[in-house]
């Protein structure tokens, strides 16, 4: 028979998706299942979101749309962005997608030619690397260990960006760690990239209103404001507005390269939905009262999982400060036992701590850290602190 393409050797299911599923199809059995796999907000947007959709719906032209994205939705995000402080940008700068990741994959399109070399601190969100992968990039992986509180340091930087990389990838806040970085730290990280002016700069972004604790969200921009020819900013609604389903992802860039995206939109989705183009509108220009409250609620659970891991012995966890997730160090556990079930690594851990306290995690070595599993706090309370005492019950229990 006809084979498949020789990059879809290259390509494989999330690993989130995996885990997600799993601890699905356990439940759907009956099992009493705690999930912290799956990066969702578990929150719904402000009626206002929802009010404009469905007018969207009752004047829909059934028509296509803009490959770029509607003129309202361009400059309600342009709006969101200057509320950033990422200034001076027009429609030539902004592209839309059918979410982050979509964004994501048409930029490796466009920037990456087979062989071209990307470089991104780990632990990366799972996707970075199963896309570099499919295109055919070659990987430069920079390590950042919870010793250094999973940040990437100037000197690892300069190290990378010596080979002259096509691209290098920054997520802040991360996702899986949480960390946010402060603005003398990106200052430092952008005191190294201007010099090496052949590498491009993709900034993944989609928490930056996701903080905590009084600190603030830092772009290179920011502090260096000559790497706006370079550096490629990238937004979503999933997150702030609770709106993964909806699929709506925005770039802040050059033009040649909002314009290359837009080009790749027009082969790949044509264009954004209208009804989904009305109720982006209204998230970003609309009420913030929702995405405000729900920061200060995952703040909260943030106290919650982070006290919860603390009191492990031997567990490490560099506090979160943005996000919705955690990734505590769980290599104590390596080498133990529980119920006779050896614990060798994080992925044996997690199905031992699925199969015997109902919890979903997902493996650290899916990100690139294998010491450690990835905790996706966002659910409600009651689940949140049943899911915890779980952990600790487990830990408690290896032998």
């Amino acid at each position: 028979m006809p084979q498949l393409a020789t990059r879809m050797g290259r390509a494989k299911p999330s690993a989130i998706m995996v885990i997600a599923e799993k601890a699905k199809r356990l439940k759907a059995e009956g099992r009493d299942i705690v999930s912290f796999s799956i990066g969702v907000p578990n929150f719904l947007p402000g009626e206002h979101v929802y009010a404009a959709a469905r007018e969207a719906l009752a004047k829909d032209s059934g028509q296509y749309g803009s490959n770029r994205g509607a003129d309202a939705l361009v400059d309600a995000f342009l709006k969101h962005i200057e509320a950033l402080g990422l200034t001076g940008y027009g429609r030539e700068n902004v592209s839309t997608g059918v979410g982050a990741k979509q964004i994501l994959y048409n930029l490796a399109e466009a920037l990456l030619d087979e062989g071209d070399e990307i470089a991104f601190p780990a632990p990366y969100w799972t996707s970075y690397l199963d896309i570099a992968e499919i295109v055919g990039a070659k990987i430069n992986i920079l390590p950042c260990p919870p010793e250094q509180h999973y940040k990437l340091t100037p000197a690892q930087l300069e190290e990378a960006l010596k080979r002259k990389p096509r691209v290098f990838l920054f997520n802040n806040p991360s996702n899986p760690t949480g960390m946010v970085y402060t603005r003398d730290e990106i200052a430092a990280l952008a005191d190294v990239i201007v010099n090496y002016p052949d590498t491009w700069v993709i900034t993944d972004d989609i928490y930056n209103t996701m903080v905590f604790d009084g600190v603030s969200y830092h772009n290179f921009v920011h502090v260096r404001p000559e790497l706006k020819s370079r550096v490629i900013f990238v937004d979503s609604l999933s997150k702030t507005y609770g709106m993964p389903g909806w699929r709506v992802g925005f770039i802040a860039a050059p033009a040649e390269v909002a314009k290359a995206v837009t080009t790749l939109n027009s082969n790949h989705i044509t264009s954004l939905p209208e009804v989904v183009t009305a109720a982006a509108v209204a998230a970003l220009a609309g009420p913030q009262d929702v995405p405000a409250q729900k920061c200060v609620e995952f703040a909260a659970k943030r106290d919650r999982v982070y006290n919860a891991l603390v009191s492990i012995p031997g567990v490490v966890c560099p506090r979160p400060q943005g996000a919705f997730y955690a990734f505590p160090d769980i290599s104590v556990a390596f080498g133990k036992q529980h119920n006779g079930v050896a614990i060798s690594d994080d992925v044996s851990f997690c199905a031992a701590l699925l199969e015997a306290k109902g919890v979903a995690c997902v493996p650290g070595s899916a990100f690139g850290e294998p010491r450690a599993l990835r905790i996706s706090y966002s659910c409600p309370d009651e689940a949140l602190d049943k899911g915890m005492a779980r952990i600790v019950e487990f830990f408690a229990e290896l032998t």
